[in-house]
């Protein structure tokens, strides 16, 4: 008798624990944690944080029980962004990292192989500075110098004082492909479409790269310095530049403030967004046309690998055939002639089908050395 109330008893205490057991692992929250990791400007920056911030709340949007939490990293220092993520990489199940000051994010994601990691605008190194693809690490990069050839095609080609210029925030190779790009567009146009512009360079602000080259441009040495961002609008301005490609993150709203206060003689070409509404100016608008770097749609797409169990770790590099870059022509969004509007979607093709190949910061050419037949 004591032997089957003794059974009882293991069969209850056993059922009790399976019970308990149950309860736990269903109470444990299916949806993913992610955290995103951004320079200064943070993701309300209107441009680049923010359309990696779009795709990932558009992935939440359709998985309820997932979760974002925004950190913006304040000094834009390459090791104080990496303390930012190591001191919270226990805590979430996603860390989405925006910008080249993230490329030595290598070892941290080896010492937390259950932590997935997407890489924005960098691939990983080590601690050598080796570039090595992880499995735990999906690293996106993007050809800037594509979206910056349109932008440099439409400037010149809308010019009316053939003066035009890029301003850029700090030379991080993504910038400088920006840079190189609009210079190549230009020189396509003058070369192919019957233009005669010149793209116009403040000395002073000439950017240096990740190697110490001067690459000449005009950079305001941050993304976040609205004011800097204004008083080289208004310099370029002196120098009878009236359309500016504006590629420096939440600087660059003090270029659009520069055109708003130029009574019609300064228009911008915005970047890696459609920047069609930051424009307005009552019931006129500054903004020509926006470039576009595709990032919140490939942003999504990891995030869903990751949800649904697809998610494999590597190092890609997105471009034109990917429609991953390319530039707004939606009516109403742009102000772009008919004719322009043509040659762009003429020169968009050549892009993407590899005839034409615009400059970038490691492509082994510059600008004036690109291939134009």
């Amino acid at each position: 008798m004591k032997r089957v109330f003794g059974i009882i008893a293991l069969l209850c205490i056993t059922s009790v624990l399976f019970a308990a057991g149950t309860a736990e692992k269903t109470s444990t929250p299916t949806g993913l944690n992610i955290a995103i990791i951004t320079t200064p400007s943070g993701v309300d920056d209107g441009s680049f944080n923010q359309d990696n911030y779009n795709g990932i709340l558009a992935f939440v949007a359709n998985h309820p029980g997932a979760n974002v939490t925004a950190i913006r990293e304040p000094s834009g220092d390459v090791a104080a962004a990496l303390k930012a993520a190591a001191d919270v990489v226990a805590e979430y199940d996603v860390l989405v990292c925006t910008g080249f000051q993230f490329a030595g994010i290598g070892e941290l994601a080896m010492e937390n192989p259950d932590t997935q990691f997407i890489l924005v605008d960098t691939y990983p190194t080590d601690a050598s500075g080796n570039t090595v693809e992880l499995d735990n690490v999906y690293a996106m990069t993007f050809a800037e110098q594509e979206s910056g050839f349109f932008a440099g095609v439409a400037a010149a080609l809308e010019t009316k004082t053939n003066k035009v210029a890029v301003v850029n925030g700090v030379a991080y190779p993504s910038n400088v492909n920006y840079q190189y790009g609009f210079e190549t567009g230009v020189i396509y146009s003058n070369k192919k479409l019957g233009t005669d512009v010149q793209v116009v360079e403040l000395p002073s602000r000439a950017g240096t790269d990740v190697t110490g080259a001067n690459v000449g441009g005009n950079y305001a040495g941050s993304f976040a310095d609205e004011a800097t961002g204004k008083v080289i609008g208004q310099q370029l301005m002196d120098q009878g530049v009236d359309i500016i490609f504006v590629a420096a993150g939440a600087t660059g709203n003090g270029v659009f403030t520069a055109a708003k206060e130029s009574n019609g003689k300064l228009e911008v070409i915005g970047c890696d967004v459609d920047q069609w509404d930051d424009g307005a100016v009552g019931s006129s608008n500054v903004i020509l046309t926006s470039v576009l770097k595709v990032m919140s749609l490939n942003v999504e797409r990891v995030l869903n690998s990751i949800q649904d169990g697809t998610f494999k770790g590597a190092n890609v590099l997105l471009k034109a055939d990917t429609d991953s870059t390319g530039f707004v022509e939606k009516e109403g969004r742009n102000q772009l002639s008919a004719a322009t509007i043509k040659s762009l979607e003429a020169a968009y093709t050549l892009v993407k089908n590899g005839t034409i190949v615009p400059a970038s910061n490691f492509g082994g050419f510059t600008p004036e050395e690109t291939k134009i037949n």
